[in-house]
């Protein structure tokens, strides 16, 4: 996925995952999915793959993502669930109709009703995001300890102290952020 286009950031829960389509947003925020064939690609690399998107659904799209940051935020910190991030959550997973079938493998995928129904993909992501956001997946909600990025993640983790959404960016950016200043105020601890 690489070109014009930053990478995306892919985790193992879909719809938190989903709501890392913009990153950094208390920063310089990154939007990883600028085009409708942007959004087709996130979904393809996430086992929703569909033939097209319009710009109408990639509005569709982000006014989600938005709607499940919002609603995810607000759990993990406790606080009440915004009614009109509710109401798009709950909106995008009644007007999809995608179906849960099982592989060979005994996995569960997602088939969706038609190779252009970029709906029932956002169905899918809200169906998932009900589930975390009610308590029905073993884990929790927390927030990205990043002073930048605070995007919501479900950590899994044993302990359940997971502080950053993703190790690989945040965690280590935070890490080395660390390590400069504590260097910066004794030069000599390196040698």
């Amino acid at each position: 996925m690489r070109g014009p286009f930053p990478d995306f950031r892919l985790g193992t829960v879909l719809a938190t995952s989903f709501t890392g389509t913009l990153s950094e947003r208390h920063g310089d925020a990154v939007e990883r999915i600028p085009t409708p064939h942007r959004l087709a690609d996130w979904l393809a690399v996430n086992g929703l793959a569909v033939d097209s998107c319009t710009t109408t659904q990639l509005e569709l799209a982000r006014e989600l993502r938005e709607a499940i940051h919002a609603a995810a935020t607000a759990a993990a910190v406790q606080e009440a669930l915004p009614a009109a991030a509710v109401q798009v959550i709950n909106d995008r997973s009644a007007q999809g109709h995608p179906a849960a079938v099982l592989t060979p493998e005994g996995a569960r995928r997602w088939q969706l009703s038609s190779a252009s129904c970029v709906e029932d993909a956002l169905s899918v992501i809200a169906a998932d995001a009900i589930g975390i956001i009610a308590g029905e997946r073993d884990g929790k909600l927390a927030l990205c300890a990043s002073p930048t990025c605070r995007a919501a993640f479900f950590d899994t983790s044993q302990s359940r102290t997971r502080k950053w959404c993703d190790m690989n960016t945040c965690g280590n950016r935070q890490k080395k952020a660390r390590f400069n200043a504590s260097h910066r105020k004794n030069p000599d601890a390196a040698k």
